[in-house]
């Protein structure tokens, strides 16, 4: 087989003709990594700051507290009433 042919077939198979480098996806990973772990640190070791943020975002706003269920002595009450009430009618 000629040096040519064999170049034509890896480019038609998929091969790379050069060593794969991984330095700049080491370097991307790194960065993604590295970016929230320091903004973590520099704005969670503030405690005044922590609340600041906590303040303007909050995420969870619960509703104000309703009636409380009946508890099951109640809810056999309330079906005993409900059984006389069916039996009347």
């Amino acid at each position: 087989r000629s040096r040519r042919s064999q170049r034509a077939r890896d480019r038609i198979e998929g091969r790379r003709m050069t060593k794969p480098r991984y330095g700049l996806e080491v370097f991307k990973f790194a960065v993604y990594v590295s970016v929230p772990i320091f903004l973590t640190v520099t704005f969670a070791a503030n405690p005044v700051n922590l609340e600041s943020i906590i303040r303007r975002h909050a995420y969870v706003v619960y509703p104000p507290e309703g009636p409380k269920p009946p508890t099951a002595a109640e809810m056999r009450k309330i079906v005993e009433a409900n059984k006389k009430k069916r039996l009347r009618d």
